[in-house]
């Protein structure tokens, strides 16, 4: 018989030390199975058998929560706020020749205010991780004429809805009309109709 009690889908690694160390101490109390400790816990008799392991070989100590291995984060929360503030200013105000935003700035701007590198090529998935965006400025041809797109849906687009009403509704030659018979397709093949 299965509870009904709600389990988290991501454990914290003090989460996971907590629940490797409740199965220690069932273990040490002998009482239950290790399959009954797995289902108590929420785990695999797998998990449970691998603990049993640890705790005979290197004690409760083994089961404590290691630190997570890799480079520590190199900006910390207020760094990324201010970061966002001055990325807000624009990036004319941070120094630069044109409003344009790369990561190569990016990364200069965070060397110049921070004192930490970042590699441009590593840095898009840290500004995803903490909100920002990319942003592409609109591509407009060098051409376009605002005061002609403003005026032609007053001028052409009246002149093409008059002419557009008068019209008969004429179909395309391939178009046909849905039969009783059939579904308005043409037969395929010379004389097959």
């Amino acid at each position: 018989m299965q509870d009904n009690v709600w389990r988290p889908a991501h454990l914290t690694p003090k989460q996971m030390e907590e629940r490797r160390l409740a199965a220690a101490r069932l273990l040490r109390q002998g009482q239950l199975s290790r399959a009954e400790i797995a289902r108590q816990l929420g785990v695999s008799r797998a998990s449970v058998c691998r603990w049993a392991v640890t705790l005979a070989q290197e004690g409760s100590h083994g089961l404590h929560a290691r630190p997570i291995p890799g480079q520590l984060p190199r900006l910390d929360e207020k760094a990324w706020t201010r970061l966002g503030r001055l990325l807000d200013r624009g990036a004319v105000a941070a120094g630069f020749a044109t409003e344009r935003w790369t990561l190569e700035r990016i990364a200069a701007l965070i060397e110049r205010e921070f004192g930490v590198r970042y590699h441009p090529r590593y840095l898009e998935r840290p500004l995803k991780a903490h909100g920002f965006s990319v942003q592409r400025p609109a591509t407009r041809a060098k051409e376009r004429d605002e005061l002609v797109i403003a005026v032609w849906p007053k001028r052409e687009w009246v002149a093409l809805k008059k002419r557009r009403s008068g019209s008969t509704g004429r179909s395309c030659s391939w178009m046909r009309r849905a039969t009783a018979l059939g579904s308005g397709r043409a037969r395929p093949g010379p004389g097959a109709g």
